[in-house]
């Protein structure tokens, strides 16, 4: 890779050569990537929903979605539902590489007597599957919302005027527990996801910066920082890697999530359900879209964790 002023160090710099970063900088890195993925990616979104919850025939397929709710409104109605993924997808991407980062941490307390501080693949997979767990505590209750509103004006879905009318009424329905409809299903999905989505963003890192220097006295120097290009091509592996495991248990989480109160009794039965009425596909409803949108919106979030951890660290 080139040193021009195009690059970007791809780790925070440290006083050792741990691949943590300060919990601060990992925290507000992780907002700012948020912010950029559902400004790229909410369009995709919304049409990979619209499939996993719409009946039998009402879309051909991905391009009819968005032929359809453009027609009935405009290009903004592919924005529809954004504002809870921006109020909530910004906390969440910031809880989520902010867990990360304590993932890495408490592989690092669990094994004192490593002979070297570079991180495994193995090991940044079980940091990335544990950052699913704080994050999923704000991901459930915005996706709950996210969802009935991407839903709303599709054959038979209540109306909202906006996400706090849709908080509202589904406290009033079923308190927080409606709220929190499935959390299990968004922790099965973001799980194993998470996993597949830090340690392929890790992996391709890797492969695009070279190996480390080796310095005169032996020490292994950082490799060689990453350009723009890079970043986006490892961050849209990542968002493939991730969805390629993710589409079965989102697609159960968005049917339900967004079916009326008592369709399902739960994760396992939805599945059950959703498989017995259309077949094991049904599961894969929305890869298209999902795919579509991986590498765009992915790509995005990972250029803007690391600018943001580039301006950081040259103010602190």
């Amino acid at each position: 890779m080139s040193d021009d002023a195009s690059e970007i160090q791809a780790v925070s710099k440290g006083p050792s050569n741990k691949q943590t970063v300060d919990p601060v900088k990992s925290f507000l890195s992780g907002g700012f990537g948020g912010i950029s993925c559902v400004l790229v990616g909410h369009p995709f979104d919304l049409t990979k929903t619209r499939l996993q919850t719409a009946s039998p025939g009402t879309y051909t397929g991905a391009i009819d979605v968005v032929r359809k709710t453009v027609a009935k409104d405009g290009i903004k109605g592919m924005y529809r539902g954004i504002t809870p993924p921006i109020l909530g997808v910004t906390p969440i991407f910031a809880i989520s590489f902010w867990g990360y980062d304590v993932g890495k941490r408490l592989v690092y307390s669990f094994t004192p007597n490593r002979t070297t501080e570079s991180l495994s693949i193995a090991e940044l997979a079980i940091a990335g599957g544990f950052s699913a767990i704080p994050a999923t505590l704000v991901a459930a209750p915005a996706e709950r919302v996210k969802v009935l509103l991407q839903v709303q004006g599709q054959g038979g879905h209540a109306s909202y005027s906006g996400p706090v009318d849709v908080v509202r009424k589904l406290y009033a329905e079923g308190g927080m527990r409606s709220l929190f409809r499935g959390t299990v299903a968004t922790l099965a999905r973001d799980g194993p996801g998470s996993a597949a989505y830090f340690a392929t963003y890790e992996l391709l890192k890797r492969k695009l910066s070279g190996e480390p220097v080796t310095l005169s006295n032996g020490e292994k120097a950082p490799a060689p920082p990453l350009s723009v290009p890079a970043i986006m091509l490892a961050g849209g592996g990542a968002g493939i890697a991730m969805w390629g495991l993710a589409i079965p248990p989102d697609t159960i989480k968005s049917r339900l999530q967004s079916a009326p109160t008592g369709t399902y009794s739960g994760f396992m039965d939805c599945a059950r359900k959703l498989i017995a009425a259309d077949g094991v596909k049904a599961l894969w409803k929305g890869f298209g879209p999902a795919m579509a949108r991986a590498v765009p919106a992915n790509a995005a979030t990972f250029l803007g964790v690391e600018l943001s951890l580039k301006m950081m660290d040259s103010l602190w």
